[in-house]
């Protein structure tokens, strides 16, 4: 009986697979096999290529899941995780993503924008959660990367933070003293303003 490497594909709950990802899955080892029938079934659309060496089901993918599967490792983060906890209101339209290197892309339509992040950071998983096909900053961690990343920053409602889970995840980022004092005085501001 002959193996139906579409239907692999299909039965994944990934929506964004990489070469890589259809290898294992596949558990061919013939890259010229695996590439020949990558470009039928992308061909007579029933594979859709994003970009190369990336492809979905269809169209309808988790940006999300695209985002972490351009560079790898990341996890998306930033203004994108703070936007939906409410901490800030001004949409960008960009996904903001914490990676190995800095780099905006436009990719199907959609703009990318990653920030490097030293690499102890970046593959520590404290205040990451793993959806199930990305990581993820909590509110607390993606903070916490905007304090790393940038010396001023506005942030619009800190109401929503857990301020004991910010205090936790600080040590991740080496004892910085700089975040540290900008930490401690946003979270003296949010309590005066609720006085």
């Amino acid at each position: 009986m002959r193996k139906d490497h579409l239907l692999d594909l299909m039965r994944s709950k990934k929506t964004v697979f990489t070469f890589n990802d259809i290898i294992l899955i596949w558990g061919e080892s013939d890259v010229n096999f695996i590439k020949k029938k990558i470009n039928r079934y992308v061909r007579v659309g029933k594979l859709y290529s994003i970009r190369k060496g990336i492809y979905s089901k269809d169209k309808n993918y988790d940006k999300y899941e695209l985002a972490t599967k351009i560079y790898t490792p990341a996890y998306i983060s930033l203004e994108t995780v703070l936007i939906a906890a409410g901490i800030n209101f001004q949409s960008y339209g960009q996904i903001f993503v914490v990676s190995y290197q800095t780099k905006e892309i436009e990719c199907d339509g959609q703009k990318y924008a990653y920030k490097k992040i030293k690499n102890t950071i970046l593959t520590n998983q404290k205040g990451v959660e793993l959806k199930e096909n990305y990581n993820i900053a909590s509110p607390e961690r993606a903070f916490l990367d905007i304090i790393y990343l940038h010396k001023n920053y506005h942030f619009d409602n800190l109401s929503s933070l857990n301020w004991d889970k910010v205090y936790e995840i600080l040590p991740i980022y080496g004892g910085n003293r700089r975040m540290a004092g900008m930490i401690k005085m946003l979270h003296q501001d949010h309590k005066d303003s609720l006085k």
